[in-house]
Parts: structure tokens; C-alpha cells; sequence
């Protein structure tokens, strides 16, 4: 068995290749993974990485969604075929829907035929509504992987409810990119952050109403929305209907490099998401020093604690979330109480703390495949 020592441990890592997205473009999954595989090489595991999202040639065909998809999928498939004879585990980062058809299923298949135990990743606030509608053989097959590994114990009790086991290894953030920073004096001009796609599930209609509300108390309160999608031209034009259009900002995708000093501009983080699992803007705000207000589905009370480390409000509730901005932009005390809560929170995200965790899941899947 080939294995390299850890910098940190002095534990043997199996040789892994992890199957996932990278940025461009940002995104919660790609931004995991990229962390992933940075820290894993920096800790000396051998680390291969076999990108699912790896740019179009021809560049033009990369510009329609569909062909974009075909076009990847045969070097993808071919790339991933090679790497699982060389790794003794395949860490596939998996979604719901057809990026679990396109990419996760075929990684799967290919682990099980090259004899390469598979550890799925699963991610994603739409697993409950993925596997209550998905045929049979999607669980059938995701039993077959040697770990199912989930970042939120809400996911794990969804995997439950359909005679999945899973274990939880949280997301990483990197605290040596993002680090608490002292609250600004907003006088009259707080500024909210969201950063979320600008897609329906992340309720970002909801957030343009309560900045409205919030307006009539600090009318010069302004919204930055981190973040692409679908949806911008709808929502450009609901804060045009609202009387926004000067107070919010849609620069679209932050490079994640440089979300911490959008957070350092933050006076307020807001996560107005109608679906959630663990979302990655939740823990950054949480290291970044910012209170958080957010809505209480999916994982997030699992990480969220209603009046200890953020306030919790019903999705879609304009009313609720802005009476909740207010609360925090009115009382700067609990404003600092719940961000310092945050901070310490989220020390427990931190590469330090997941390391062994991921060491023993890649050590556990290796002995399957031995075994097998």
C-alpha cells in the first residue's frame, strides 16, 4: 500500500483522488473542493484530483449549457477511468439531480469496476426532494459506496429516512483567509451582505422586501448579493418596482479570495435561503466576525442557535428577517455577542479539527477495498 506520512500527524494517507468541481465558477461545492485538495497536498497526502467542471474546448461550445455537458463528459469519464487505478480511494463530492447522473453515478460505477472503494460526498439542501422522486436504483447504487460522508447531520437524517447511513464531516473554512474584523460604525448607513446564487431557493425576493422594510427605520441601509444566476434580471427589476435600485448591489460572483473584505464592508450578514444544508456563507460570516441573521431551514439550526450565535426567522417572512436586521442594527451589544459566539464556533470548521476526520474516512475506506 503506497501511503504518505502526514506533515501534521505522522499518519499514513491512502493515495485519494477526488472527483469534483473547481472554481471559476465560485460556488459553495467547487469552493470546498478547492480547498480540499490545497490543504490535503499541504498536510503531504498524495492527492490526484480529476475535475468534473474542466473548461469547454472549443471554447464556444462551453456557452450552451447542454453541449457544455456532453462535450465534458467523455475526457471526464476517460480522466476518471485512469485515476481510479491509481488511488486506493475515490472521494467523489456529489450533488442532487443531474449532477448526480452526469458525474457522481458514473464515479461510482467506476470505483465499484476498477475495485476502488468510493466515498460519496453528498452536499446539496435538495437531497430530501431528490431521493423521494429518484428511481430505485439511485439508493440502490448509493449503497454500494464504500462511506457516505455528509456535511450536516440534517443531511445524515435525511439519508436516514431512506436506510442510508452516513457519517458527518463538516465544511472546511479556512481561517487563515478569513478572520474576525472589528465592527464598523455604520451610523445611519448599515450595510447588509447576502452571499448566495441568484436562484429562487436562496430567497433573495424575501431579502429585497425586508431591505425595503428596513429602509422606512434606515433609509440609507444598503444590500450587496454576492452572487450569479438565473434570476438577476428579476431581481433587478424587483428592486427597481421597490425603489432599490441605488441601494443594491449585484456585482455578481466574488472571487473567494476576495470575499473576506466584502465581509470586512459587512455590518450584517443575512442567508435568506428557502433550501439549505451547510452553507459555506453561513461559516465565513460566522470567522469573518459578522452577525447573522438567517432563515431556519434544512441544516442550518444544526449550526445556527436562535439568540446564541445568529437569529433564526421563517423562510420568506420580509416582515421577520427585517425585524430581525433591525433587532441587531438597534442593540450592538447582541450584535458583538452573537458575532464573537460565531467566531469561537467556527474554530471547530477549521482545517485543524477536520483533518483526522477525513484522515480516518479515507483510512476506513482503503481497509473496505483491501477487505473487498
Amino acid at each position: 500500500m503506497h501511503a504518505e506520512l502526514s506533515a501534521v500527524t505522522g499518519q499514513a494517507w491512502p493515495r485519494v483522488c477526488v472527483v469534483g468541481p473547481l472554481p471559476p465558477p465560485s460556488g459553495g461545492m467547487a469552493n470546498q473542493c478547492e480547498q480540499l485538495v490545497r490543504l490535503l497536498r499541504a498536510d503531504g497526502a498524495d492527492v490526484e484530483l480529476v475535475r468534473n467542471n474542466a473548461p469547454c474546448r472549443p471554447t464556444l461550445l462551453g456557452q450552451v449549457p447542454v453541449l457544455r455537458a456532453g462535450v465534458r463528459l467523455l475526457p471526464y469519464l476517460f480522466n476518471l477511468w485512469r485515476a481510479a487505478g491509481r488511488a486506493e480511494v475515490l472521494h467523489v463530492l456529489a450533488n442532487s439531480g443531474w449532477a448526480w447522473h452526469l458525474f457522481a453515478a458514473p464515479a461510482l460505477l467506476i470505483g465499484l469496476l476498477r475495485g476502488t472503494p468510493v466515498i460519496i460526498n453528498y452536499r446539496g439542501g435538495l437531497a430530501e426532494q431528490f431521493f423521494a422522486a429518484a428511481p430505485a436504483h439511485v439508493l440502490a447504487l448509493m449503497r454500494r459506496a464504500a462511506l457516505r460522508v455528509t456535511p450536516s447531520a440534517f443531511l445524515r437524517r435525511v439519508f436516514a429516512q431512506h436506510g442510508l447511513e452516513a457519517d458527518v464531516i463538516p465544511n472546511i473554512v479556512d481561517l487563515e483567509r478569513f478572520a474576525p474584523c472589528p465592527g464598523r460604525d455604520f451610523g445611519a448607513a448599515p450595510h447588509v451582505v447576502v452571499a448566495r446564487n441568484l436562484e429562487p431557493i436562496y430567497g433573495l425576493s424575501t431579502a429585497l422586501q425586508a431591505l425595503a422594510i428596513l429602509r422606512q427605520q434606515y433609509p440609507l441601509a444598503t444590500l450587496t448579493v454576492a452572487g450569479s444566476g438565473p434570476q438577476k434580471a428579476e431581481l433587478v427589476a424587483q428592486a427597481a418596482a421597490l425603489g432599490l435600485s441605488a441601494a443594491v448591489q449585484f456585482p455578481g460572483r466574488v472571487a473567494h479570495a476576495d470575499m473576506p473584505a466584502l465581509y470586512a464592508r459587512a455590518d450584517i450578514a443575512l442567508n435568506p435561503s428557502t433550501v439549505d444544508n451547510m452553507p459555506n456563507s453561513v461559516l465565513e460570516a460566522f470567522a469573518s466576525g459578522v452577525p447573522l441573521v438567517s432563515t431556519d431551514v434544512g441544516g442550518v439550526p444544526d449550526i445556527v442557535a436562535d439568540g446564541v450565535n445568529g437569529l433564526l426567522v421563517q423562510a420568506g417572512d420580509a416582515q421577520a428577517m427585517a425585524a430581525a436586521l433591525m433587532r441587531l442594527l438597534g442593540d450592538r451589544d447582541l450584535a458583538r455577542r452573537l458575532a464573537a459566539a460565531g467566531a469561537m464556533q467556527v474554530q471547530a470548521y477549521a482545517w485543524p479539527q477536520v483533518r483526522g476526520q477525513w484522515l480516518a474516512a479515507y483510512r476506513r475506506a482503503a481497509v473496505v477495498g483491501r477487505a473487498g
